[in-house]
């Protein structure tokens, strides 16, 4: 294989963009091709979200043959199905052929109809269970490149096999030790290998290995996962099956490309945004992704308005009130905002499960009662100096109180009733959220004025 060139340490990603447009205006594909041989495929797919469509489509087509399965699987879902759309069915089958199980996984949803069907027709049963998992779960994370030895195999023996191997599979720190049917008896730690081999090359697995790895059921959880690596910080772990056969390893890249995928989940489904959204997609395309979410705001919108037109008459009697009402909600949208993103990740986590639910709800209906008793004085005394009405004072910091207390209730209990009902609570809570605390505060702040003023 071609040894790819050293990159100098300034030669980032703008550097190579500009490399890349610089050859696209020259309209020769082959030195796009120069460009991109020697580039690793995830920095090719990063590469690839950052051009408009026409641009992406001319380098595309001049991508090199052996970068092109690895590179659609690292690019997001929605620039994936369109470079498959565009790339001919003997191309794709060769493609295929370069990639693992675990990869291919992610491209079949994309394929052509009879591409998908050849390859699952020709696929054992244990794979297609494999590509049928929970796509959450530890059987679709996994890869099935393990290493194994048996528990009598020498230390010497094993160096020596290991020594015959070109190279090892990515983020190797242990040899899994498995009986004759294939159930996992402990694993050898490549360090511990090592060792053994200098000053005992006589020892044997069994004698060598740790008897209980960090081990995985094929129907774990990725949250669990997730929780194990952060605690124990392996570089991999074993997969088994409900017998306790070897399936399969986790690898650190697998969690950290899962913590991302969750990450940019969290960020995009906070503004109702798919996470693989391709920021060139046509505006079409973009507008109809958006306008749900949008209509759903308005709802919420009106449903605020519909509250303070319920106190018109208070609000012309005290033009104030409509100065002052944005604080209201405002303060209680950050309150429950704090706790609704806390709460969020603790169920991603796995830290917040119904057995404390109920000792989280007090502990934030505490801290909201704390900072609603500070901030509703700092509110009554702003209206005090501001307007000089000491029953306009009294009006902000009942509100407040109200709002903000109201605001942590529903910070933990909105995300909680989302997560029950099956619901993703990082993409509804927001909204929900911003509902109630508009709500309450313009009925807490009007209420009060139309029973005192």
């Amino acid at each position: 294989m071609k040894t790819p060139r050293p990159r100098a340490r300034g030669e980032t990603q703008a550097a190579l963009l500009t490399q890349i447009q610089v050859a696209i205006a020259g309209g020769n594909p082959r030195d796009i091709e120069k460009i991109l041989d020697p580039l690793h495929p995830g920095e090719i797919a990063s590469l690839l979200a950052a051009f408009p469509i026409p641009q992406r489509e001319i380098v595309w087509r001049a991508m090199p043959r052996k970068h092109i399965g690895a590179t659609l699987h690292k690019t997001t879902e929605a620039i994936r199905t369109k470079l498959l759309a565009d790339t001919s069915p003997g191309i794709l089958h060769e493609a295929m052929d370069e990639l693992d199980v675990d990869d291919i996984a992610d491209l079949i949803p994309g394929l052509p109809e009879e591409l998908a069907e050849e390859f699952l027709s020709e696929s054992d049963p244990a794979v297609l269970a494999r590509l049928q998992a929970d796509p959450d779960t530890a059987a679709r994370l996994m890869h099935t490149d393990t290493l194994t030895v048996r528990p009598d195999a020498s230390i010497a023996d094993i160096a020596r096999r290991l020594q015959r191997r070109p190279q090892l599979p990515p983020c190797t720190d242990q040899i899994f030790v498995t009986d004759p049917d294939n159930n996992l008896t402990g694993s050898l730690p490549i360090a511990a290998l090592l060792r053994a081999a200098t000053s005992q090359p006589q020892l044997l697995a069994a004698q060598v290995m740790d008897p209980a790895p960090l081990t995985f059921n094929a129907g774990a959880s990725k949250e669990d996962i997730v929780t194990a690596f952060r605690q124990r910080e392996p570089l991999s772990a074993a997969v088994i099956d409900d017998t306790g056969k070897l399936v399969g390893r986790i690898t650190v890249y697998n969690v950290i490309h899962t913590i991302e995928h969750d990450a940019d989940h969290a960020l995009m489904a906070h503004a109702g945004l798919d996470e693989d959204e391709d920021i060139f997609a046509p505006p079409l395309q973009t507008f109809q992704n958006r306008a749900l979410w949008l209509g759903v705001n308005l709802a919420t919108a009106i449903l605020a308005s519909w509250v303070i037109g319920l106190f018109e008459e208070t609000i012309q009697k005290l033009v104030a009130l409509a100065v002052l009402m944005p604080i209201i909600a405002s303060m209680g949208g950050n309150t429950g905002t704090q706790t609704m993103t806390v709460t969020v990740r603790g169920l991603g986590t796995g830290s917040v499960n119904r057995h404390n639910a109920l000792r989280l709800l007090r502990k934030e209906l505490a801290v909201g009662g704390f900072n609603s008793l500070l901030w509703a004085v700092t509110a009554a005394c702003t209206a005090l100096v501001w307007y000089g009405d000491l029953t306009l004072g009294l009006i902000m910091a009942a509100a407040m109180c109200i709002n903000m207390i109201s605001s942590a209730v529903a910070g933990v209990l909105i995300p909680l009733l989302f997560d029950r009902i099956g619901v993703d609570p990082a993409l509804a809570s927001g909204v929900a959220l911003t509902t109630v605390t508009d709500v309450v505060g313009f009925f807490a702040v009007l209420g009060f004025a139309a029973m005192l003023i």
